[in-house]
């Protein structure tokens, strides 16, 4: 399975836009590619695609991704939490 997260902030144009790509295999087996979009702090909108194979999902995420940077957008990468320390 695969994610990515993408931002395009532009103070100057009042712009703050999410993009969200996961590829994902829900109960039945299928293989599904989920994008949302929107404006950060909105529920954006959503659209689920079908794919034969997990590889032409993700070789469809990676798609995207080099489509969305050339927009402007920049991948954002969350920082893994330590739930063990106090």
């Amino acid at each position: 399975m695969a994610i990515a997260l993408l931002h395009h902030i532009n103070r100057q144009q009042n712009m703050a836009r999410f993009y969200r790509i996961e590829v994902l295999q829900d109960l039945f087996g299928m293989v599904t590619l989920e994008r949302s979009w929107g404006r950060i702090g909105s529920r954006g909108q959503r659209l689920m695609l079908s794919y034969p194979s997990m590889t032409s999902a993700e070789h469809e995420l990676l798609r995207l991704l080099q489509v969305k940077r050339k927009r402007g957008y920049t991948e954002i990468t969350a920082k893994p939490r330590d739930f063990g320390s106090d």
